[in-house]
This record gives C-alpha cells, structure tokens and sequence, in this order.
C-alpha cells in the first residue's frame, strides 16, 4: 500500500500476530485444558471456560486495533492504541510467564505483539 512505513509495517505485523496467538489460546484452551479438566461444580467450570476466552476476545481486539491504527488513526491515538495494548498484553505475558516458569511459549509471543507494537508506535 502506497504511502505505509516500516513503523506501519510492523504495528500491522504485531496485530497479525496478536490475532494468531488469541486464536491458539482460544482453541488450545478448549482443547487441551478444559477437555481433560474436571472442575465442579459445572457453572464453576462454565465461568472459567468464560473468563479463559474473555482473553481471546481481548487480545483478537489488540490485534484488530493494532492493524487498523495505521489505516485510520491521527497520531495521538494511534500511540494510546500501542499503549494499551501492549499493556494488556503485558499482563498476560508476565502472568504466563510467572504460571509456567517461563516453559510456556505464549509469553513469548505476547512479548514479541509487544515489541513490535513498541517499534511501529
């Protein structure tokens, strides 16, 4: 597209892989933790499987956010877009980090959202 920068480039490719990530978190969650977890009572199990996906839908939405802000959003918005996102994602890098003592990959992909994010801002 004429006109995208480097800085462009990169906000769009931390929202395609912002997308990436909340979709496997979706899916591996479904299919993998809440497939072989037995939590009662059932609206407990319910309510978690809620709250595991309220992060995909965040992070689907950092994405989504991240790939428009160069399309659509003037300068100052387009910087509070990087903040809060990567914020958000933060969060969950750090957390995943901390649960799986790092062997996890999925902090490292949130950290490389974050990155990139930082350096198209």
């Amino acid at each position: 597209m004429m006109g995208m920068t480097m800085h462009d480039v990169m906000l769009q490719a931390a929202g395609v892989i912002a997308i990436a990530t909340a979709i496997a978190h979706g899916v591996l969650g479904e299919t993998m933790v809440f497939a072989n977890a037995t939590i009662e009572p059932r609206r407990l199990r319910t309510l978690i499987r809620l709250v595991w996906q309220c992060s995909t839908v965040a992070w689907l939405a950092g994405g989504v956010l991240l790939i428009a802000a160069p399309l659509v959003a003037p300068e100052p918005a387009r910087q509070w877009i990087v903040v809060v996102v990567a914020a958000m994602y933060a969060f969950g890098a750090l957390a995943n980090a901390y649960a799986t003592r790092g062997r996890h990959p999925g902090w490292m992909a949130l950290a490389v959202v974050i990155g990139l994010a930082a350096a198209g801002a």
